[in-house]
């Protein structure tokens, strides 16, 4: 035990289906001594890792935290410098909302070796799972990545300037927040601007809603939509081959009105 290298590799698991986990991921499992992993939305992907390595639940749901974070860094830290190579696997890309940069910043602290294996991340592949192209030519140049809830629960100010701007808006972990996020764009005068909310995409327990700013609560409520789903707000909704049906039926009932 004495030749122990301590190493840890933060890993992004991608958006949820297990066929969207990167080369390099696999790898990086397949030498992990322990895997300290989030809520992820496919278990299977923890197959990877020898049947030997310790693997060890640290995720959270709203309400429900196994550790807080200062627990999670110190647990990836000694776990590193008891058995050696580390895995820390995290939804999506480690960085983009995960707060993968703190666990980083905290192991280096220690002088120990880190590695970031890039995730593919929800706020890509979800939408493009539905066919949505968040930046597309002639109807969006730009896109905004938000998080719905802050680290002190509130709504980010970036929503309200997002939706000023003819960008794309793509949120994540907004469920809770939505009557707020859809009265911004209503302050906006955005009432028909299209909206795709999508709950665990990339999986087979995916669900679908899709309307206007103006409608899009009633198809929540309808459709029982709940975290965890991304929310999509743009012209590129309406783009998607697989939603145009919709939208075309919705411009027709409007027009009859």
């Amino acid at each position: 035990m004495h030749n122990i290298k301590p190493k840890i590799t933060l890993v992004g698991a991608g958006p949820g289906d297990p066929d969207l986990l990167t080369l390099k991921a696999v790898k990086a499992l397949a030498e992990a001594n322990v895997v300290l992993y989030d809520a992820l939305a496919s278990e299977e992907i923890l197959d990877y890792a020898p049947k030997n390595a310790i693997r060890i639940f640290v995720g959270k749901r709203i309400g429900n935290h196994a550790y807080t974070q200062d627990q999670i860094n110190q647990l990836i830290v000694d776990n590193a410098l008891t058995y050696g190579n580390v895995v820390r696997l995290k939804g999506g890309d480690p960085f983009i909302f995960g707060r993968g940069g703190e666990e980083i910043d905290f192991a280096e602290s220690f002088g120990i070796e880190t590695i970031v294996v890039p995730g593919i991340s929800s706020v890509v592949a979800v939408p493009a799972s539905q066919g949505i192209s968040i930046t597309k030519r002639g109807v969006s140049e730009s896109f905004w990545a938000i998080t719905g809830t802050t680290s002190d629960r509130k709504l980010s100010s970036d929503v309200a300037l997002a939706a000023q701007s003819s960008a794309t808006v793509v949120i994540l972990m907004g469920m809770h927040k939505l009557p707020q996020i859809i009265d911004l764009f209503q302050k906006e005068d955005k009432g028909n601007l299209p909206v795709a909310i999508i709950q665990n995409g990339t999986t087979s327990e995916e669900k679908v809603g899709v309307g206007t700013v103006d409608s899009i609560l009633e198809v929540v409520k309808q459709k029982e939509l709940v975290s965890p789903a991304i929310i999509v707000l743009g012209e590129v909704v309406r783009e998607s081959n697989k939603l145009k049906g919709f939208y075309e039926e919705f411009l027709s009932k409007e027009i009859a009105r």
